[in-house]
């Protein structure tokens, strides 16, 4: 083989790995996948808690996934985007699950930062990157509804927060969303007052509903 030839083989060999390149960094777009949000939840600027909220998408939007990490996904939506606990997803109708939410919308070949794809030149199989560990979901957010069995208007809180005085809240929360298991504490009058602790969901708070003035989260 002549110098000439080898130098044209390297520069179809070099054009090819650019190519296989591009693809890798458009591969997360083609991946999105249609996902539903099944409950009022924190829209957060990255994948965790300590990040902070950009928005809170209502139970019943419409989003796109985009990708996943860990039990985090980006979601694209009407409004400011961003991160959002697997577990408030369902994907097809059936719920995501959090310990692998890609699986769930079809991301089988992926990253940290989303799916990825190595592309060999020649005959080699392509190389399937391995997924990071796997990191089960934290439940850390109670979540108060001005209807029974968590329908209508809603806020959330986290555990540590307090509000001493609900305002324009006060005699409204009919039930309470904690899936997580933390210590709920309602109380009937203003700065923790004759007050009542759940340390699950209700889906009706019985005597107290409506009448819910101060609640702090332990």
């Amino acid at each position: 083989m002549n110098r000439h030839t080898r130098k044209m083989l390297l520069n179809i060999a070099t054009g090819i790995a650019v190519a296989a390149t591009a693809a890798v960094v458009f591969l997360p777009a083609a991946y999105a996948a249609p996902g539903v949000v099944t409950g009022n939840v924190n829209v957060r600027s990255g994948p965790g808690t300590n990040y902070g909220v950009v928005d809170v998408a209502a139970r019943g939007t419409q989003v796109d996934v985009q990708r996943c990490q860990g039990s985090w996904c980006y979601i694209v939506k009407p409004g400011p985007d961003g991160w959002v606990s697997a577990s408030y997803l369902s994907a097809g109708g059936r719920p995501v699950n959090p310990s692998q939410p890609g699986l769930s919308f079809g991301f089988t070949i992926g990253g940290p930062n989303g799916p990825q794809i190595s592309i060999g030149v020649g005959n080699q199989p392509p190389v399937i990157r391995p997924q990071p560990p796997v990191i089960q979901p934290v439940y850390d957010e109670v979540c108060f509804y001005d209807r029974t069995s968590f329908r209508g208007t809603s806020f959330c809180m986290e555990s540590g927060d307090s509000i001493r005085n609900l305002g324009d809240w006060t005699d409204r929360i009919s039930s309470i969303e904690n899936r997580g298991g933390l210590q709920v504490q309602v109380c009937s009058e203003s700065s923790y007052r004759n007050c009542r602790t759940y340390t699950t969901s209700a889906s009706s708070l019985g005597d107290f509903d409506d009448y819910v003035a101060s609640v702090r989260v332990r």
